[in-house]
């Protein structure tokens, strides 16, 4: 889709009134290309630990990011994770005029609370495990306003108002099985499941019509996407140390991307009633998830665990995906790098009289670059995280995790953009500053809870 926007209106969000819909997972002018914004993977303890989780592996957590991870989970047992977020964004954009001068600091925010995961594990021989999940992959959501008050425009019919939405999410459903095929190695593999509905809409109305000859009519489009395709995972596992003492994993994925080939209805209408309505399957389009590429460490032991992870993003060598924005503006996917860390501190999880002592306490921390450009500009994006996982049971996995994510994305720093008509304007970036809480069980673990008693 080409997004209509004035190229002194792109990435204007701030100027917009808060969306009220709460089942809204995103806020943020970003999303108005591509599959919005790219949630962090994994479970609540992995994104309170940065995210980190390639190389984990766990007998009493759900493994979300590598499909080898599912041949750790126990005989006779069962793993239930579930997850919840909210999240608070807020968007600061620096605006200027059309000489380029500095005119004013403008921001909204957003508050929200969303679902994150579901997640259940199981074996299903010795050293092969099934593993189910689903959980938001990418989200849309956005409401913006401008003006045009040109020369031209007033010469014609007064002034312009352009107004801007987007609604939508991109879920993922996986599901695969990992098999460790020999002592310290495990493989894996998972189908991946995307669908969802995406919806961006633009309007524009005369608000003051002083020439008062002719007609004037209000145009309204509204473009929807709908997802379904499937892509794949694979995954390796291997400790080159593996004791009772201490574990040393090495760990990587590969999830082949590509087009997500979406069927797109595009409908215009206008206060007079006529409408246009076009529907089509288009071969490729800007929807469309990344190959990407994860590798990462893991080291733990009973009272620590700390892992590195970096990601590459790979959104097509040759450049298909990239939009323009009204103007000339292009936006562009880009090839994406991220790095994470995370650590882990139980104090002594086999503790019987004090329970403090067998609360984990977690840090992490990642940065990397956002997988679009504007105008040729790349954006970064940085996340500090913290948390606490509070067992439920002594010895035994059932527990609640809890953490906090700090963050922001973009910059406050101007593109300089010339337009189809040559003329050069300074649009300003946006730069988001973002909260989020996490919430997550995991339940049964490692409790047994299907195995029948016997009784004497």
């Amino acid at each position: 889709m080409t997004v209509l926007v004035s190229a002194v209106g792109v990435l204007s969000a701030v100027e917009a009134q808060a969306q009220q819909d709460a089942s809204i997972n995103a806020y943020s002018p970003y999303t108005m290309y591509g599959i919005g914004e790219l949630g962090t993977h994994g479970n609540a303890v992995n994104r309170t630990m940065g995210g980190v989780g390639v190389a984990w592996r766990s007998s009493q957590m759900a493994s979300l990011l590598n499909p080898a991870g599912y041949s750790a989970t126990l005989r006779k047992s069962f793993i239930l994770d579930v997850g919840a977020e909210g999240y608070f964004l807020q968007n600061v954009q620096n605006k200027y005029d059309a000489e380029g001068n500095y005119l004013r600091r403008a921001k909204n925010a957003k508050n929200t609370v969303n679902f994150r995961e579901v997640a259940i594990q199981f074996p299903l021989a010795k050293g092969l495990g099934f593993g189910l999940s689903l959980a938001p992959y990418g989200s849309v959501g956005y409401n913006m306003t401008s003006t045009e008050q040109s020369d031209d425009t007033w010469a014609e019919i007064g002034s312009v108002q352009y107004i801007y939405q987007g609604t939508g999410d991109l879920t993922e459903v996986k599901a695969g099985i990992g098999w460790e095929a020999f002592k310290g190695f495990s493989i894996g593999v998972a189908a991946k499941y995307y669908w969802g509905n995406i919806q961006r809409g633009y309007s524009a109305t005369a608000t003051n019509d002083y020439v008062g000859e002719g007609v004037t009519n209000t145009v309204a489009g509204l473009d929807s996407y709908a997802i379904s395709n499937f892509k794949f995972q694979v995954g390796v596992q291997y400790s080159v140390i593996k004791s009772e003492k201490r574990i040393l994993t090495l760990g990587a994925t590969y999830d082949y991307g590509g087009s997500l080939r979406p069927k797109i209805t595009k409908t215009i209408t206008t206060n007079a009633s006529t409408q246009v309505t076009v529907i089509n399957r288009e071969e490729s389009s800007e929807m469309a998830v990344p190959h990407t590429v994860n590798a990462g460490v893991m080291y733990q032991d009973a009272k620590f665990t700390t892992g590195f992870d970096y990601e590459y993003r790979n959104w097509g060598s040759d450049n298909n995906f990239s939009e323009r924005a009204y103007g000339g503006m292009e936006v562009k996917y880009e090839n994406t790098h991220t790095y994470k860390f995370g650590f882990e501190y139980t104090p002594n999880r086999f503790d019987v009289r004090n329970y403090m002592r067998r609360i984990s306490y977690r840090i992490g921390a990642r940065y990397g670059d956002y997988y679009q450009s504007f105008g040729g500009k790349r954006i970064d994006q940085w996340a500090v995280t913290a948390g606490f996982g509070f067992p439920l049971r002594f010895m035994g996995a059932t527990g609640i995790n809890v953490g906090v994510e700090v963050g922001g994305r973009g910059t406050l720093s101007p593109v300089q953009h010339t337009g189809d008509t040559g003329v050069v304007t300074k649009v300003g970036l946006i730069r988001q500053n973002y909260a989020k809480v996490t919430l997550g069980f995991s339940l049964f673990g490692e409790d047994y809870w299907f195995v029948r008693p016997k009784i004497d």
